[in-house]
């Protein structure tokens, strides 16, 4: 009895990973065991890079809401110590926005903590 090796399929999945590596260079794009390596490779630092997201964008923050804080005699450290002692619950994304696009705003809060 010949053997069946189900081709349809087989061809329906290496084409799949084949588009996704569209864009590579040379091989990296074409040749079926180097882009199944560059796929894989891929979707393992997409995930990595979905968390290092997080890490960079409060770092962005702390570095907005630091430099406005000094703006009016006030430093980060110092800034959020007083935040945290008068229950004042906003995050520092929201800080930075309102440093960033409504510096009146952000005097206003660092007004009360003081």
């Amino acid at each position: 009895m010949p053997r069946s090796v189900n081709s349809v399929a087989s061809r329906a999945r290496r084409k799949k990973i084949l588009k996704q590596t569209k864009g590579n260079f040379l091989a990296r794009a074409n040749v079926w065991t180097v882009a199944k390596n560059t796929y894989e490779k891929g979707l393992t630092y997409a995930y990595r890079d979905r968390k290092n997201k997080k890490r960079t964008f409060r770092a962005l923050w702390i570095v907005r809401i630091n430099a406005a804080a000094r703006a009016h005699g006030m430093n980060y450290s110092q800034f959020i110590g007083k935040l945290a002692k008068n229950n004042v619950g906003l995050n520092r994304k929201v800080l930075a926005d309102l440093a960033m696009n409504n510096p009146q705003a952000f005097e206003a809060i660092i007004n009360s903590v003081k």
